[in-house]
């Protein structure tokens, strides 16, 4: 003999399908957040900038993305050596990338091909050719003296001056993209790098 299932069946209640509704959306709305925040955050401690030109040529080439680090000066000063991303004096609407070679207080000189930092020749290993322009600059307080790699093709401190501290946005620590130039960007420190 077959049973019978005697049990009245209760109906789903008139809200719950609302309710589910209701958590659906309320979901989405706290991973939408939760995404604006981290955005957010990301984008106050970095930032990611395209290469645009030749100014910096062997080391990073037209095209290539870098991630820059804008806390690296909040908690730290510029060294020589190190590649920093910044808003353009003449022109602030502008970004360049451009190494850093002098400090407050130091004087640059330029001549025979070769840059001199208070007196001491760099040793340079990264650059496109020897510098073909001549010129000393001391370089004041709350500044710096930047120049490209790429030196006989770069705008920078040799032709519009320097660089003041509050126009820096961050270091430039990586390059990202495209993925097969994927690196970490070297600094040389020029305090041992100099030529005997």
């Amino acid at each position: 003999m077959e049973e019978l299932d005697t049990q009245p069946t209760t109906p789903e209640a008139p809200g719950a399908e609302s309710a589910g509704w209701g958590r659906f959306f309320l979901d989405i709305l706290e991973t939408l957040l939760l995404s604006a925040a981290l955005f957010l955050v990301i984008n106050a401690l970095s930032a990611r900038v395209r290469v645009d030109g030749f100014s910096m040529l062997p080391t990073l080439h037209d095209g290539e993305f870098v991630l820059v680090n804008r806390l690296a000066y909040r908690f730290g000063a510029p060294e020589r050596g190190d590649i920093v991303v910044f808003h353009y004096p003449p022109d602030p609407t502008q970004d360049l990338i451009k190494r850093v070679i002098g400090l407050p207080g130091d004087t640059i000189s330029i001549q025979g091909g070769m840059v001199l930092v208070n007196g001491e020749p760099l040793f340079e290993p990264y650059i496109a050719q020897s510098p073909l322009y001549a010129g000393t600059w001391v370089v004041p307080a709350g500044h710096l003296f930047v120049l490209g790699d790429n030196r006989n093709d770069s705008s920078d401190s040799h032709s519009w001056g320097m660089l003041p501290f509050e126009n820096i946005v961050g270091k430039a620590v990586l390059i990202y993209w495209p993925f097969q130039s994927l690196q970490l960007i070297d600094h040389y420190d020029f305090a041992k790098a100099t030529n005997d």
